[in-house]
């Protein structure tokens, strides 16, 4: 039933979703699915058994050397698969003979420690019964009469201390003992709890299953939705795409054009500001050039006069005349061409706005996601009554399916599970009580023992007088004697039942530790399970045979145990995808394969864009054929770089000066100061606003800016224009004839994504049946409760620690007989005793007393002797 509810949650999972080959797969944005809801497992199947544990670990040790042999693998396998005893010479055959010896040699430590246990429970009942009789007959210690010797006291002192020892390791032995068996009742009685946390897992394992599968359905919307979006989007989306590629060449065209729409603009700003600032400068120049022309005129009338034609004045008049020349303007913008025709021809460029034009190209490119929403709202709602019919189907499919009465099913078989092991567990804990009072009842018989022990010891130690002879030991002494001689005898008539009891424990709690504890934890055991032909010899994988009736196919106990062990999914965990093929079931292709046609036949058509009309270039035309490349450029930039006059004027007023210093006192050196000081009037009124005044100064910076404006501009201005209408035409062309290529490109990709969606989900739904829906950790919880928990950690560990314990106070049995019987013959009244004689030698001063007819009926002793 649990494989029909795999099968069925796959199925029911599988029909909603589909795989699909696209043709070209970007990668899509990722969406967000959230996690399979699931509950958190009660249960840890692991056990701390606590300080115990110190014990369980002792004994493991002493097991690992018993039986230090690793876990034989092959011989269980052949073992398992030898047949014995169907005939009569089976077990003569060499090969099974081979394999009894190798099972001998591996159980040997066991063999050889039952056996010893077998001669312990054989022959201590035997030299129990010896030793009675012999003491009866006043051999073995029987007779009542001691002989004294001078070390009498350190060998009671020895044996006393011996004694002991022994019954403290008794002590320990039964105590450990009586803790395993208390341990293994109170696990059994807390077991209760542990079943019914895997009862619950079970139940939370069914009831959660069918939320999954839910979810894993409910998740379908989430890509519908994001489909849907991004359909509702294909303006934004696939038109922006394609408006990307398109603008690679259509931006720089556009941008290009836009430009020079700018650069005319610019040259109109040039040239009215060449226009203003040369008359500007002409104007401050024309009258500097009056103003010196007239200085020069009068200084000449002065140099005419007959002072100096005196011989003292005549060489400095001469030099003074010759440098009149000086006193001229160096920069003369008066002869610069104009520029006026060429603001003419620009003015009549700029009465058409062709910034307007390449705005309009702009606008009308921008426009291309809504020619893509418009031409496209017919396919895109064919496809989502498409996706809209996916999610019809879900839910018509989901109602068919009987997952619901399926794990109904399952969960009144667990429920009645449940109820059987709850009426029949009291049942188990009233024979776990029964057990427990046995194991009391062993541990008991030890403590009697032990009792008389210590008792013997207690009374002797305190009641002995070491001033006594034999025959006149105190009550109290004679009591702690006769107490170790029943611990003697309690221990011949107990230790035999003890020891039996400890060997059959041993021989099975030992072995399966050692076969079924050790190998389970290594995952051996699962090994040899997973033998082929093993538990079956027509099948080479049981497991696969008994879930899929196919034995070929490669699933292990191990796998399976490991997978859930991780929480998988059942499907990774069984392998169900031979059974039930995941990837065949998530197909819906029909469904993408319509998306995907209906997107390769959207048609977009943009040949409305229009980047550029014929006005536009024609206007560009006009500008490259305006004439600034004929402005004298280099006239400007000479005039430009010229001083305002060709001499320093207050130089040469100094000079003049000092000149006329050189002349005789008189009204030439007067008249000559005078010009001087006119000409600095003239440096410091005009040449000085002409360097330095802001008209001036950014009339000449403008002029400058400007000219090399227009210079740059003009340079190849023909070529330019040729590009930038190339460009325009060569993006016009683009969008017109070669579109189509990028569209069908760019709706790849959009097809893509869409159908890459599906494709996430369908890989979502993959993961979470493989690792998340149905997660097996219950199962595998079960099985560790089942055998690491309850068998091994329960009853095994305890029932080993119970015979270890007890099976070393048997053993001490042993010594601590011995040591009580020797020990009793110093605490026990005797009958007769020896007597010391000073004048008998020959005896070196011992004799007995009957020997001399010596006998004290006072001091004979009324207790019964062994």
């Amino acid at each position: 039933m649990a494989v029909e509810l795999c099968l069925l949650l796959l199925l029911f999972c599988g029909s909603t979703i589909s795989e699909v080959q696209p043709i070209y797969k970007p990668p899509p944005g990722t969406l967000d699915f959230g996690f399979v809801p699931a509950k958190t497992y009660d249960t840890g199947a692991y056990h701390e058994p606590g300080p115990i544990g110190i014990l369980f670990k002792i004994v493991h040790a002493f097991l690992y050397l018993v039986q230090p042999n690793s876990f034989p693998q092959d011989l269980i396998r052949k073992l398992a698969q030898q047949k014995f005893g169907n005939t009569q010479g089976d077990y003569q055959k060499p090969e099974n003979v081979v394999l009894t010896l190798q099972a001998i040699y591996y159980e040997i430590g066991f063999i050889v420690s039952a056996a010893l246990g077998l001669l312990f429970i054989l022959l201590l009942p035997l030299v129990g019964l010896c030793f009675c009789m012999c003491r009866c007959c006043d051999n073995c210690g029987g007779e009542m009469h001691q002989r004294q010797k001078k070390n009498a006291d350190c060998q009671r002192s020895c044996f006393a201390t011996f004694l002991f020892v022994a019954s403290f390791i008794i002590s320990v032995g039964v105590l450990c003992a009586y803790a395993a068996n208390q341990h293994l009742t109170n696990q059994v009685r807390g077991a209760k709890k542990l079943l019914n946390s895997n009862f619950k897992d079970l139940k939370i394992f069914l009831n959660d299953t069918p939320v999954q599968i839910d979810y894993l359905v409910r998740q379908y919307n989430t890509t519908k939705d994001k489909a849907l979006s991004d359909l509702n989007n294909v303006g934004p989306l696939l038109g922006s795409k394609v408006q990307e590629q398109l603008g690679k060449e259509v931006h720089p065209a556009l941008d290009a054009a836009l430009t020079m729409a700018g650069a005319i603009r610019d040259t109109k700003e040039a040239l009215e500001n060449v226009s203003v600032s040369v008359e500007v400068l002409q104007e401050g120049t024309e009258r500097l050039h009056a103003n010196l022309t007239d200085v020069k005129m009068h200084l000449s009338n002065t140099l005419n006069d007959s002072a100096c034609s005196a011989a003292q004045a005549a060489s400095t008049c001469n030099i003074i005349r010759n440098s009149l020349n000086q006193l001229n303007i160096n920069a003369n913008f008066s002869g610069l061409p104009g520029v006026s025709s060429q603001l003419a021809k620009i003015n009549d460029v700029l009465k058409i706005d062709l910034s307007s034009l390449v705005q309009k190209g702009y606008a009308a490119f921008n426009d291309t996601p809504d020619l893509v929403v418009n031409q496209t709202r017919n396919i895109l709602s064919d496809i989502k009554n498409v996706l809209e019919s996916v999610g019809s189907n879900i839910t018509t499919f989901t109602k068919t399916l009987p997952v619901q009465k399926i794990l109904a099913d399952l969960m009144i078989y667990l429920t009645q599970s449940e109820a059987y092991v709850q009426d029949y567990f009291p049942v188990v804990e009233q024979y776990d009580f029964y057990r427990w009072l046995g194991c009391l009842i062993l541990c008991c018989m030890v403590v009697l023992i032990l009792v008389f022990y210590y008792l013997g010891l207690l009374c002797g130690t305190c009641g002995y007088d070491k001033h006594a002879s034999p025959t006149t030991r105190g009550c109290i002494s004679n009591t702690g004697g006769n107490f170790l001689m029943a611990g003697v005898g309690f221990s011949f008539l107990f230790s035999w039942v003890l020891m039996i009891v400890v060997v059959l424990a041993f021989v099975a709690g030992g072995n399966v530790e050692k076969l079924v504890c050790e190998p389970f934890e290594e995952k051996t055991l699962f090994k040899v399970l997973d033998t082929p032909y093993l538990l079956n010899q027509h099948w080479k994988n049981y497991l696969s045979g008994i879930l899929f009736k196919n034995p070929n196919i490669n699933l292990t106990f191990e796998k399976v145990y490991s997978d859930c062990k991780e929480n998988k999914g059942i499907y990774t965990s069984l392998h169900l995808e031979n059974l039930f093929n995941i990837t065949e079931f998530l197909n819906i292709s029909m469904y993408t394969e319509d998306v995907a046609l209906k997107i390769e036949h959207i048609q977009i058509n943009l040949s409305k864009i229009i980047l550029l009309d014929e006005i536009g270039k024609e206007n560009l035309l006009n500008f490259s054929s305006s004439g600034i490349e004929g402005i004298n450029f280099a006239a400007y930039l000479t005039e430009i770089n010229k001083s305002v006059t060709k001499v320093d004027l207050l130089s040469f007023a100094n000079d003049l000066e000092a000149r006329a210093d050189q002349l005789p006192k008189g009204a030439l050196e007067n008249a000559l100061k005078g010009h001087a000081n006119n000409i600095r009037m003239i440096h410091n009124q005009q040449v000085v606003p002409l360097e330095q005044a802001m008209k001036y100064v950014k009339a000449r910076s403008t002029l400058n800016q400007s000219i090399r404006l227009l210079k740059r501009t003009s340079s190849e201005l023909a070529v330019k224009v040729k590009n930038v209408i190339s460009a325009v035409d060569a993006a016009q062309l683009l969008i017109n004839n070669n579109a189509s290529l990028v569209i069908v490109q760019e709706t790849k990709k959009y097809m893509g994504t869409i159908v890459g969606y599906f494709e996430q989900y369908i890989e979502w739904v993959k993961e979470s049946v493989a690792m998340e829906v149905a997660a097996c950790k219950p199962i595998a919880n079960v099985i560790d409760t089942a055998v690491d928990i309850f068998l091994c950690s329960y009853i095994t560990d305890s029932v080993n620690t119970f015979w270890f314990g007890l099976g070393g106070s048997s053993i001490f049995l042993i010594p601590a007989i011995i040591f009580a019987v020797k020990l009793s013959k110093y605490y026990r009244r005797m009958d007769t005793e020896d007597v010391y004689d000073d004048t008998e030698n020959g005896n070196n001063g011992y004799h007995k007393e009957h020997l001399y007819g010596i006998h004290n009926p006072v001091f004979t002793s009324s207790v019964e002797q062994w």
